[in-house]
C-alpha cells in the first residue's frame, strides 16, 4: 500500500510575483519572485521588498524564456533595481499619512528615477536624509513608469525636488 507524501510543518506555500530585475552588469531579466502566501510582518501576502531586506546573499528569480522557464539565484547585492508590477509599497502601514517626499535618484548603472518616497518616521526626522539612513537596503520609489525597489547600495545620488 502507498502512502501519501507528509508535508512538511517547514514548508511555506508561495505564489509567484511578475517583476523586472536589473543587475549590476546591465542586464535586466523579466520574470518572477517566488513570495509567501502570508506575510510574516504584515497582514496579506509577502512583498517583494520583504524578500529582498529579509536576509543577504541569494534569492531565487525564475525566467520566462519563450515557452520555457528556469530559476536562477541572484545575488542581492548585485541587484541595482526591481521594478515591480503592482504597487506594492501602498501596502505599508501608515503608508496615507507617512510624509512624502518628491526625489532624483541616480543609480550606479547612470538610470535616474524620479518620483516619490514616503518616510515612516516622527515629525521632525521625517527629512530625505532620514529616508537615506533607515535600516532597509531596498527602498521603494514610486514614479510615473510604476513602483521601483532601489538597492541603496547602487545609489550615487539622492536629491528632494520642491513640489
Amino acid at each position: 500500500m502507498k502512502s501519501e507524501p507528509v508535508a512538511s510543518d517547514f514548508r511555506v506555500e508561495k505564489s509567484r510575483t511578475n517583476a523586472i530585475v536589473t543587475l549590476s552588469t546591465g542586464e535586466s531579466a523579466h520574470g518572477y519572485f517566488f513570495i509567501a502566501k502570508a506575510s510574516a510582518r504584515l497582514t496579506g501576502p509577502e512583498r517583494v521588498g520583504e524578500l529582498l531586506n529579509g536576509q543577504d546573499g541569494f534569492f531565487p528569480f525564475e525566467i520566462s524564456e519563450g515557452s520555457y522557464n528556469r530559476t536562477v539565484l541572484y545575488n542581492r547585492l548585485h541587484v541595482v533595481v526591481v521594478m515591480l508590477a503592482d504597487s506594492e509599497a501602498q501596502r505599508d502601514p501608515g503608508y496615507e499619512v507617512a510624509a512624502r517626499r518628491t526625489i532624483s535618484v541616480l543609480l550606479s548603472n547612470g538610470r535616474r528615477l524620479i518620483g516619490n518616497v514616503r518616510i515612516y518616521q516622527p515629525d521632525g526626522h521625517d527629512r530625505l536624509s532620514d529616508w537615506a539612513r533607515e535600516g532597509q537596503g531596498f527602498r521603494y520609489v514610486e514614479t510615473e513608469e510604476g513602483t521601483f525597489l532601489v538597492n541603496l547600495m547602487h545609489v550615487i545620488e539622492v536629491s528632494e525636488i520642491a513640489g
